[in-house]
């Protein structure tokens, strides 16, 4: 693969998903975090500013992941109904080339997108007297940016065979098991359905878990694992991008348009 040529279709998808209006996203991040500074005092009984710590990090890590998906997943099938696909191929570019310039692209603006809703986020919460480290946020971007990107590829692999619901449908239900395959092991085990219990594990085994990449919690509480962990659970993120990655490129490569 060549690096300019898949660079070049980054830059052109990072321009494309910016005229699908996904900086929607941001006022509507930052709208809700408004309200939600303007009411919690009345609600939250003088813990106001750990509810909006929450509530923030979560609705960041909820908005970046509804634009990923249903952008991901309609990228392919767009380029296909536009015929844009048929003359990108027809030049020198292999189909390798666009599947990973795609996903950089798209991952990409994704991550200008968190880095936006952060900067309003830290700005709404520097008027509030808190102990949340910056660098404890700082690694909590990251690895957020790490599983959006996961969630990014295996996005674009739904989206090399099947239609964009569909391929939403998939990719949303890769996000939410992804957070709760260990409370699926933990069903399986509980139903004492030795079945159940097998096929709760291979979901498992075969799903990515999500659940480590996200550190919120730990990073509010000043908790959070030794670097040696950070640093696999990071190289574990990378695994399941390019597995998806090289899978979308295998069923993409065989695909006659």
């Amino acid at each position: 693969m060549n690096a300019g040529r898949i660079l070049a279709i980054a830059g052109n998808g990072f321009r494309e998903t910016l005229r699908d209006r996904v900086l929607y996203f941001l006022g509507i991040f930052a709208l809700f975090l408004g309200i939600a500074k303007r009411w919690l005092p009345e609600v939250a009984a003088a813990t106001e500013t750990k509810m909006f710590i929450d509530l923030g990090l979560g609705t960041i890590a909820g908005c970046s992941a509804i634009a990923a998906i249903f952008v991901a997943t309609n990228l392919i099938n767009k380029e296909i109904e536009k015929r844009t696909l048929l003359t990108i191929l027809s030049k020198p570019v292999s189909r390798a080339e666009f599947i990973v310039g795609k996903h950089l692209g798209l991952w990409g603006i994704i991550g200008a997108i968190v880095g936006m809703m952060s900067i309003v986020y830290w700005v709404m919460l520097a008027g509030d007297r808190h102990d949340f480290l910056l660098v404890n946020f700082l690694i909590v971007l990251a690895f957020l940016f790490l599983e959006l990107g996961v969630l990014i590829a295996a996005a674009l692999m739904f989206g090399t065979f099947t239609n964009s619901l569909v391929a939403a449908i998939l990719s949303l239900g890769i996000y939410l098991m992804g957070h709760g395959s260990k409370d699926l092991v933990a069903l399986g085990k509980l139903s004492e359905n030795a079945q159940i219990e097998s096929i709760s594990k291979n979901l498992y085994l075969i799903l990515p878990d999500l659940s480590r990449l996200n550190f919120r919690n730990e990073a509010v509480y000043n908790l959070l694992p030794p670097p040696s962990e950070l640093l696999t659970d990071a190289l574990y993120a990378l695994v399941y991008m390019i597995l998806f990655l090289a899978i979308a490129i295998l069923i993409f490569s065989r695909r006659q348009f």
